[in-house]
């Protein structure tokens, strides 16, 4: 009987289950088709052209824009709210992202002006249906990435996962694009090191006519691929932000007040210090590596010694931190956070799944390394660099996903609003800092008025009569052992405030690091391109196949672990 009753409880949750089934596969399909258009385009494939790439990814866009635009309208009740979606930090950053991709795709429209005479008309459609999508996009995200839908659940699923795999073409088409301009440059630097036997006839699709203006063509062709980098980012910051909201769809969740913490530099000076250091040495790092590498084969040796030494001592003072926060959180004894948060679990598998990039190519090179039969010098900083990028990224994965799991510290009410007070002859008072102004560092001045302290009903009082010395007496006694417990307590609380900034200060140097660590690739500063000894043992290209299919999700972890340590 009672399985019986059970069974229409249960039955109810099936047609929600099936619709996030059909919804995903959906999806699934749609980017395969998607997918197999660019891979055909990218290949020359015979009836395939860039116009049907960009006519299908035209197609999605509009039917995301339907989509939102039917989705704002009936938003406008939704209450329940997931806290841990959609930070404005990170609206924030999708909204710099898409700024610069607004320019990015007034360069495409101007590139298409002064070729539109042997230019398709989709090239010029795509970037002005792409800036309207992109503004729709963010306005849309910034309203409703918390929202969790329990309304039209069926149709807001697939409305939002097809928005995911739309940004995830965009992303896709955007990596080939760039990848495509990296190789041009880098056949031309594997020459200048000597690799003359390495011959591979590559193609940009340039087009077959001449421009009307050459000074304003060569600043939107040559603008274009300084600008990719943050479209790329931006379409995979919106593919997740829009994910979380899909696995929102339907969720029940327990309402209660977050806890905001708000953010200070205070106590965060050292980890700033050391971490603007190595972003701006990274900086100057680039500029002389782009100025250097093709050059000359002895200028381009040293731009690759330079970048390694620079990368390999980064890594190492990144690893030291990493351990450094691990060991604090092994003497520290808090349990972890087990419940069901999506856009936790997303960080999670994201950190994971994308420094498989980074692992990839770093096994790839420790294997040419061992393999290969001749060793020009600079190679030999490439093992301890790609040695370096896996001990990273393992000791950061482990550090970042012990943070987001932690519970945080709770602290007792009758603690927090305690107060030591010494009374003594006469009607002298004086007052230690309450604990809350203990525990954030400072000591505010008292404002004269003295609480009920004793289990809730001995106050600081002056009393003529009698009674006066019996009950100082008592008084005294009972302070005295509160003030005892309370010294105790302060200097565990002082112990916890070192820790607390001790981490601080880690994870805004590792934060400032990876920022550091995504510009270089991100700006084609790519020593997996222009050491040429991969070339050489795998052959062209298969290595520069498995480097286009890594680099994009090695570029992303570093991005991906700056948000996460900012959190």
């Amino acid at each position: 009987m009672e399985q019986a009753a059970g069974c229409p409880a249960v039955g109810g949750s099936y047609p929600q289950k099936n619709a996030e089934i059909l919804s995903s596969q959906y999806g699934i399909n749609l980017f395969l088709a998607g997918l197999l258009l660019t891979f055909a385009w990218a290949v020359h494939a015979v009836g395939i052209s860039k116009s049907h790439l960009l006519s299908y990814l035209i197609t999605l866009m509009l039917i995301q824009l339907l989509w939102m635009l039917w989705s704002c309208t009936q938003r406008r009740l939704i209450r329940d709210k997931d806290t841990h979606a959609g930070a404005r930090w990170l609206k924030c950053g999708i909204t710099l992202f898409a700024v610069i991709t607004l320019i990015l795709d007034s360069f495409k429209i101007g590139y298409y002006i002064d070729f539109s005479n042997c230019l398709s008309p989709t090239e010029g459609i795509f970037p002005v249906t792409h800036a309207v999508h992109t503004i729709l996009q963010v306005y849309f995200l910034w309203c409703h990435a918390k929202d969790i839908i329990q309304s039209f659940k069926t149709l807001e699923r697939f409305g939002v996962i097809h928005s995911v795999f739309t940004n995830l073409l965009l992303w896709t088409n955007g990596v080939l694009t760039e990848s495509k301009h990296q190789l041009n440059e880098h056949k031309e630097r594997l020459i200048t090191l000597g690799f003359g036997n390495i011959t591979i006839v590559l193609d940009d699709h340039a087009p077959q006519c001449n421009c009307t203006t050459t000074t304003l063509c060569s600043i939107f062709s040559q603008g274009i691929y300084y600008l990719y980098p943050f479209n790329i980012e931006y379409h995979i910051l919106a593919s997740t932000m829009l994910y979380v909201l899909w696995k929102n769809i339907g969720r029940k969740v327990e309402h209660h007040q977050p806890n905001k913490t708000p953010f200070k530099f205070h106590g965060i000076t050292v980890g700033m210090i050391f971490g603007l250091i190595v972003l701006t040495s990274t900086i100057a790092i680039v500029v002389v590596y782009l100025i250097q590498i093709g050059g000359s084969k002895i200028k381009s040796e040293l731009a690759l010694t330079m970048f390694y030494l620079h990368a390999i001592f980064v890594l190492a003072l990144m690893c030291t931190a990493g351990i450094v926060a691990l060991l604090i959180y092994r003497l520290e004894d808090r349990n972890l956070d087990n419940s069901k948060n999506p856009a936790r679990k997303l960080d999670a598998e994201l950190l994971v799944g994308t420094a498989a990039g980074s692992w990839l190519l770093s096994w790839g090179s420790i294997l040419a390394i061992i393999c290969a039969q001749g060793h020009p010098k600079y190679t030999w900083y490439n093992l301890p660099y790609s040695v370096l990028v896996i001990i990273e990224k393992y000791i950061q994965n482990l550090f970042i996903i012990e943070s987001i799991h932690r519970e945080q510290e709770k602290v007792n009410d009758d603690i927090k609003t305690l107060r030591i007070v010494t009374i003594s002859r006469g009607s002298t008072l004086s007052l230690t800092p309450l604990y809350k102004e203990i525990y954030n560092g400072r000591a505010a001045r008292d404002s004269g008025d003295i609480p009920c302290l004793f289990k809730g009903s001995i106050c600081g009082r002056e009393n003529d009569g009698a009674g006066v010395a019996k009950e100082e007496t008592s008084q005294d006694n009972s302070l005295v052992m509160h003030s005892a417990s309370d010294f105790s307590f302060s200097s565990r609380n002082s112990v916890t405030n070192n820790k607390r900034r001790i981490l601080k200060n880690i994870a805004a140097f590792l934060f400032l690091c990876n920022l550091s660590l995504w510009i270089p690739p991100a700006f084609g500063c790519r020593p997996e391109y222009d050491n040429g000894l991969e070339e050489i043992v795998f052959g062209f290209e298969p290595w520069i196949i498995v480097v286009n299919l890594a680099m994009p999700f090695s570029i992303f972890y570093r991005m991906h672990s700056a948000a996460s340590l900012f959190e």
